[in-house]
């Protein structure tokens, strides 16, 4: 995390959020609890850690007491996850296209754009989910704009983890990998 401090930071006593997902028709997707950890311009920080075993589809197992680190913008069409084992070894980014997080009265908001990208230890990335997307666009009725600004943010994403730009790289805490 050695970028998340930095200047415009605003010092944040830790404040509990409930993070709600909801679909393009407002239903609820998922919901969970998290700390705000920083707050600079447009960008939120939170961190939250899985007190339950979860099985993910792609990602498989992930075990009670993964660490969260999840990036929220008031301003773009993504979000960003960095999940780290108890053991401190760095397991994947993902990420998620969706409109712009909304932070109101303890509770983030956001709409999931179905799109994901599902970036691996070695940078290698997957894009998963696009025909859901595409599928969604008939179905829920997403308009041209939103269409337009979830390819955009798909681009803009690719580019940022091609680059290793903010906030895709690792710090000097976090293993690569195998555990060492």
């Amino acid at each position: 995390m050695a970028q998340l401090i930095e200047k415009h930071s605003e010092e944040v006593a830790s404040e509990r959020v409930t993070v709600l997902v909801r679909k393009y028709d407002g239903t609820e997707h998922r919901r969970w609890e998290a700390d705000i950890v920083e707050r600079r311009d447009s960008l939120i920080v939170l961190e939250g850690l899985f007190e339950d075993e979860v099985e993910h589809h792609l990602m498989g197992r992930i075990a009670s007491g993964t660490r969260s680190v999840e990036y929220y913008w008031l301003d773009r069409y993504y979000n960003v996850f960095r999940l780290t084992e108890q053991s401190g070894k760095f397991r994947s980014f993902y990420c998620n296209i969706s409109t712009p997080a909304e932070l109101e009265n303890g509770m983030l908001t956001y709409v999931d754009l179905d799109i994901d990208v599902l970036v691996e230890p070695d940078f290698s990335y997957r894009v998963i989910d696009f025909d859901d997307f595409e599928t969604n666009v008939v179905k829920q009725g997403y308009p041209e704009e939103i269409q337009r600004h979830a390819h955009e943010a798909l681009s803009e994403l690719i580019s940022m983890i091609e680059a290793r730009q903010f906030p895709f790289e690792l710090s000097g805490g976090e293993r690569r990998g195998s555990a060492v």
